[in-house]
């Protein structure tokens, strides 16, 4: 499914909001806070969008994808995320510059490159921040966690993505190898402050983590 007429890069930008936001209708608020913009702006797009029977919207009850916007939103979702693979695996990037740089290379069109892209990385599923990565279908690839927070103490787990792609976050992670993949064990909950220490099974130094970080890893019982 391809749309007739070509997106410009704010439309594409809107979709791809839209689609982060949906629960599922965003009020124009929460649309115009998400992409840094005043409400009459987001306002005016959504009507843009509209006309192009990309979105569904309503006054007051906000606004929702179409099949076909859900299609292209996912499209460039899928784009982005597999440049954030590209970008770490084969250039190297560090973990909290990769999605700036894939703001970027998301808004280029070429099928045929991204599908080649996608071949070269050997298919992923994910991206280095253990969100999935839509088929080129639309579908999504299921993924099993849970976050650290809601984990009991002796559990073995591997870190499998990030809520917060935050510099602070992930400097701190990448800092104490609390990478993805990397397998750890709960060794114990502070009752104090909820903190979690946690035991590396690689044979890295343990690293205590507050609750607040706790409540934004995602991790796999493994």
């Amino acid at each position: 499914m391809a749309h007739p007429l070509p997106l410009s890069t704010a439309e594409e930008n809107y979709l791809k909001a839209i689609y982060a936001l949906a629960h599922p209708r965003v009020s124009t608020n929460a649309l115009a806070d998400r992409v840094q913009t005043k409400a009459s702006s987001a306002t005016d797009m959504i009507q843009r969008l509209s006309e192009k029977n990309l979105v569904d919207y309503e006054k007051y009850r906000g606004v929702a994808l179409t099949a076909e916007g859900l299609f292209l939103a996912t499209s460039i979702v899928r784009r982005h995320r597999l440049w954030e693979v590209f970008l770490s695996e084969k250039l190297g990037f560090p973990w909290g510059a990769i999605h700036v740089l894939a703001e970027e290379l998301e808004h280029i069109k070429s099928q045929e490159l991204i599908d080649r892209l996608d071949a070269y990385l050997e298919f992923p599923t994910h991206d280095p921040h253990g969100d999935p990565i839509p088929q080129a279908d639309g579908s999504i690839p299921e993924t099993r966690r849970t976050l650290l927070d809601r984990m009991e103490a002796g559990q073995r787990f591997k870190i499998v993505g990030v809520i917060d792609q935050s510099d602070f976050l992930l400097d701190f992670l990448s800092e104490n190898g609390l990478l993805l993949d990397s397998e750890w064990i709960l060794d114990r909950i502070i009752l104090f402050d909820g903190s979690c220490v946690l035991l590396s099974l690689s044979g890295l130094p343990s690293v205590t983590i507050s609750a607040l970080a706790a409540r934004h890893i995602y991790a796999q019982n493994i």
